[in-house]
């Protein structure tokens, strides 16, 4: 089963408005790849970020609050979330990374979906500095190769959040990430 289709289906049940998401982490891996990607469909939450133009229209996007928590409570039993909701000012991207958004055809009434780039999904994956993290960013290299020039470019570009620990993280992941371009 992938688990996050099972969770974006049942979001879209819930839904009575239109709305649509941009998924990170391992949803947006499992979705965003096809069937490359089937490994990742055992995740358990969908991660998303959240554009700060979006979240300023509070009023419009109550659907989307009351869709999620309805969602979360039918797939707490088994243990499927949608969980982490990141403001864009807490993640690691880009600044135009809205405009490079790539949409995730799924057969959704209300909701569309999306995913960052390759290279967002990527700099998002550099705030932990984890193995994990740095098998999602060899497998996304693997389906799009993106040159070292093209990583050092986004490195000095992204808006990294103001947390020492968080821009430490990064620094250090950004060698780890250059080796995987030589594979």
């Amino acid at each position: 089963m992938n688990n996050p289709l099972r969770i974006l289906q049942t979001l879209d049940r819930h839904l009575t408005n239109r709305a649509e998401i941009t998924l990170i982490g391992r949803a947006a891996l499992a979705l965003g790849y096809g069937e490359s990607a089937s490994g990742f469909a055992a995740t358990h939450d969908v991660d998303a970020v959240l554009p700060l133009a979006w979240l300023e229209a509070e009023d419009e996007n109550m659907d989307f609050w009351v869709a999620q928590q309805r969602t979360n409570a039918e797939l707490e039993p088994e243990g499927l979330y949608v969980t982490h909701l990141f403001r864009e000012v807490d993640l690691i991207l880009t600044p135009d990374w809205f405009s490079h958004r790539v949409r995730i055809p799924l057969e959704l009434r209300r909701l569309e979906v999306f995913r960052p780039s390759a290279l967002d999904l990527i700099l998002t994956k550099m705030a932990r500095g984890d193995d994990n993290d740095l098998q999602d960013i060899a497998f996304l290299l693997g389906r799009e190769p993106i040159s070292a020039g093209e990583l050092n470019s986004a490195f000095a570009r992204a808006r990294i959040p103001d947390v020492p620990e968080t821009q430490a993280l990064f620094r250090a992941a950004q060698p780890k990430v250059l080796a995987l371009t030589k594979h």
